[in-house]
């Protein structure tokens, strides 16, 4: 049975944390949006080249390019034993196209990461980013600099980490992901993960949530939906 996992939770919710954990330990790929753009433009494929040219104008790629570069992602076959998707979908249309490149696979687990919004904004305005390898960390309670502990790089905060900033960021994470959550909450593949927690102890409650919600699909993924037969 593989595993296909769509990963959503705002930011600071250990999101990409939990998706590389679960990626690397389920022998999967973990796939996001920023990663299958910067191959696919980097390969020269006919929606690389699409999707270069707007960026290089300064516009959001459209769905079709976007879902036409994640199609030509989970055909590769490293995806076929599963996947993770971390930032896709990010719209209910893309959600519902998503829902047709499913068909004929095993069904998508949906986990959403759930925190507070006080957790979320404690955790980012101590956050820390490696200058070196891009890592994130929670700095010190007196903000001073550290070191990466994958890289041993200068960790420092991000402009954009002040905390008037990070709740309209959760403002606007809440508005535009609540009608995907919608969307997905009624399928038996849906599970809520809390993200308050110690992120081992995050991985060991997703690793049962997605086991969980693979044994109470209703049947064969036909419909990735997880409808049953008419």
């Amino acid at each position: 049975m593989a595993r296909n996992v769509i990963m959503m939770g705002p930011p600071g919710a250990g999101k990409g944390t939990q998706a590389d954990r679960f990626a690397a330990a389920n022998g999967i790929p973990k796939i996001s949006t920023g990663d299958i753009l910067r191959e696919a433009v980097q390969a020269r494929t006919e929606l690389g080249l699409r999707a270069k040219a707007v960026m290089d104008r300064g516009e959001l790629v459209s769905d079709e390019v976007m879902i036409g570069i994640v199609r030509e992602r989970l055909d590769r076959p490293d995806a076929m034993r599963g996947f993770v998707l971390d930032g896709f979908p990010r719209t209910v249309a893309q959600a519902r196209a998503l829902d047709e490149l499913m068909g004929g696979r095993d069904p998508l687990v949906v986990v959403d990461i759930v925190v507070a919004e006080e957790e979320l904004v404690r955790r980012l305005t101590s956050r820390r980013v490696c200058t070196r390898c891009g890592a994130n960390a929670e700095g010190s309670p007196g903000g001073g600099a550290e070191r990466c502990g994958r890289c041993g790089g200068p960790l420092v905060r991000r402009s954009d980490d002040r905390e008037e900033v990070i709740r309209e960021r959760l403002r606007v994470y809440a508005r535009d992901t609540r009608p995907l959550v919608d969307y997905y909450r009624g399928r038996p593949t849906f599970r809520s993960v809390n993200g308050a927690q110690s992120p081992d102890a995050v991985a060991s409650e997703l690793a049962v949530a997605v086991g969980s919600a693979l044994a109470a699909r209703p049947g064969p993924a036909s419909d990735p939906r997880g409808d049953p037969p008419q």
